[in-house]
Order: structure tokens, then C-alpha cells, then sequence
């Protein structure tokens, strides 16, 4: 069984999968982790980067993620280019990576924008974490050192809370930790449950 989660950018997703990742009977996916690793290594997505932002997109091999980020966030047909350059691969990989973990009693399958490029069709539930827009932009703001402009404008091109929420099986409420850590561990034990 695939369960995605996702979520907004802030709304804590990490810190929900690294709850998750307490429960050794699971295997977890990190789409960005695993996007950035590939962008890095793979001999497919590399040159087409280049070919569409041009040599700054890597510094000393390495991805130019400030020069890519200013340009994708502010110009969504560059985004959707960029998503579909390394979503294809990604995708790949992920399908190789569920093979390998059959034997697991679910993987977690984290991913931001899991609706906006059609992942939830990997996956058999669904939770998505919300947190308050406002806390949200405080926490990236901190994260990342953006412009509260800069943290709305990529709010702006994700699905809104709500809409994620309405397709989603489960909700974690990501206010206090104790809170969103009863959550974590009921769904986890009602999954369990469901894969017996």
C-alpha cells in the first residue's frame, strides 16, 4: 500500500514524516530529496536542465537551486518545463523503490505538490498536513530567509490547503506537536490495521 502525504510549503510535512519515520515496519519516499539526488546524478535530466536554463543552472556540477528557484517560482510555464523534465524520472524511480519495499506494511510517499502534478495516482491514501497560513509564512520565512512576498508567491502556485484537504483520506492538524504526534500514531495504527 502507497500513502502519500502533502501539504502546503511550511505546513510541517517533514516533521510529520519524521514521526512516521519511528515505525520501522514502513519504508518512506521523500520525492524532493530523491529529485534533487537524481538531478545530480542522472544523465537524463541533467542536459535538458542546461538546454532550458542554460550553464548557470549548475555551479561546479552541482545544481544552482537560488538560480532555478528565482526563475521557476516566478514563471509557471518554466515550472511546468522543469516538472516535466524530471517527473518522468522521478517517477521511475519511485515505481522501482515500491517494488524493492512490497514487503513493508505501507510506504509513506512524501510529496509538496503530490495533486499539482498528478502523483496521487500512485497512491492508495492520502493524508495532507495544514497548518495556518500565517504560521506557514513565518516558518519559511525563518526557513529560508524569503520575502514574505516571495513565501506567498509559492503558496500562490500550490493547491490551497482546503482543495488538498477535500481529496485527502486523513488530515493531521499540524498546530502543537504533542497534538499532530496522537494524530501521526492513530493513523498509523488504523493503516497497520487495514494492510492486516
Amino acid at each position: 500500500m502507497v500513502v502519500g502525504i502533502t501539504g502546503g510549503i511550511g505546513s510541517g510535512k517533514s516533521t510529520v514524516v519524521k514521526m512516521f519515520s519511528k515505525f520501522k515496519n514502513i519504508a518512506i519516499y521523500i520525492a524532493d530529496e530523491e529529485a534533487r539526488k537524481l538531478m545530480y546524478s542522472s544523465d537524463e535530466i541533467k542536459p535538458k536542465i542546461i538546454a532550458e536554463f542554460g550553464e548557470n543552472a549548475y555551479k561546479n556540477s552541482t545544481l544552482n537551486r537560488p538560480y532555478i528557484a528565482d526563475i521557476v517560482f516566478n514563471n509557471k510555464n518554466k515550472l511546468a518545463i522543469l516538472n516535466a523534465i524530471v517527473h518522468p524520472v522521478v517517477n521511475a524511480h519511485l515505481k522501482s523503490f515500491i517494488k524493492q519495499n512490497s514487503k513493508k506494511e505501507y510506504i509513506l510517499y512524501e510529496n509538496a505538490i503530490l495533486f499539482e502534478n498528478g502523483s496521487n495516482s500512485f497512491c492508495d491514501k492520502i493524508i495532507t498536513v495544514t497548518t495556518p497560513e500565517n504560521t506557514r509564512i513565518q516558518r519559511v520565512i525563518k526557513r529560508d530567509n524569503l520575502t514574505i512576498d516571495a513565501v506567498k508567491s509559492r503558496i500562490k502556485n500550490q493547491w490551497s490547503q482546503f482543495k488538498k484537504a477535500l481529496q485527502s483520506h486523513y488530515i493531521i492538524e499540524n498546530n502543537t506537536l504533542k497534538e499532530t504526534e496522537a494524530q501521526v500514531f492513530t493513523i498509523h495504527n488504523y493503516l497497520t490495521e487495514k494492510t492486516k
